[in-house]
């Protein structure tokens, strides 16, 4: 059996787009691993599952290239949004997943924005392991201290460095992203403030590792910064992958560029060949 499916990525951030009702049986945590697989699968650091909704435009799954779930993503939101639109038309569209709701609107330049609604700062929607003021949490490690905590449908530690290049992320996130304090884990930020509209952003993702670019990880970023008086809004994200625009004031929005890299098929016996 031949599965199609789309390959995506936004600044490098990368997807595979399946459709459940084209899959023979649910994926588990071993399938999810071999499809996400840079050697032996299609490779990504997240796949995106689609199904119906009755709330919504679509519903939609993301999957870490570990296997683990996660609750929001701003880059795969962007791309299946820029998905729709060419199958229909519409814009905008709402896009379900299991933390909510959130709306992608496509542009005739190529630009996807995508609207998170409200970030959090309540260390129960994080959610941490106990009451700490979030805007200053009582983790340091190698010098780094003091990260800010928040909630754009997933968890978010945020630190301010002076230079991003000279930090060791892998290390920083292999340590942290398991952090006791983040029940679910954490998505790690290192943020540069290059001037009151520009910031440097590095991320290291919860069940991927260091990616190119990271929407929900620019979008928390900016919202820590903003908390900290650093900047303004709307602000530029530099990314290693290239720039995404922020702006938060009631709600947070980024927009972006997408790419339609390739579609294809996959042989159902991927999913079969899996220990």
């Amino acid at each position: 059996m031949l599965i199609p499916f789309v390959k995506m990525h936004g600044l490098g951030n990368d997807f595979v787009i399946l459709q459940r009702d084209q899959l023979p049986a649910m994926l588990d945590s071993k399938h999810i691993r071999a499809i996400c697989d840079r050697r032996f699968g299609i490779g990504c650091d997240q796949l995106i599952v689609t199904e119906s909704s009755t709330t919504a435009d679509i519903f939609m799954r993301i999957y870490n290239a570990d296997g683990s779930e996660a609750g929001a993503c701003g880059n795969a939101t962007r791309c299946l949004g820029y998905l729709l639109t060419q199958k229909d038309q519409k814009i905008p569209h709402t896009i379900q997943t299991i933390s909510g709701f959130l709306k992608a609107e496509t542009f005739e330049n190529g630009r996807v924005k995508v609207d998170f609604g409200s970030p959090s700062l309540r260390w129960q929607d994080i959610p941490l392991a106990e009451e700490v003021d979030t805007l200053n949490l009582p983790i340091e490690y190698n010098g780094l201290q003091n990260p800010i905590a928040v909630s754009i449908g997933n968890p978010h530690m945020v630190f301010f460095v002076y230079d991003v290049e000279s930090v060791d992320l892998e290390n920083l996130g292999m340590v942290l992203t398991h952090h006791p304090l983040y029940v679910e884990g954490a998505n790690i930020e290192i943020v540069e403030v290059l001037d009151e509209r520009t910031i440097r952003l590095r991320v290291y993702e919860r069940g991927v590792g260091i990616t190119p670019a990271c929407g929900t990880g620019a979008a928390a970023s900016v919202v820590a910064a903003k908390c900290r008086g650093l900047i303004k809004t709307p602000a530029k994200v530099i990314l290693d992958g290239g720039e995404l625009l922020i702006d938060y004031q009631e709600t947070v929005t980024m927009s972006g560029l997408v790419n339609l890299t390739f579609q294809g098929q996959f042989n159902s016996a991927l999913l079969q060949d899996v220990a």
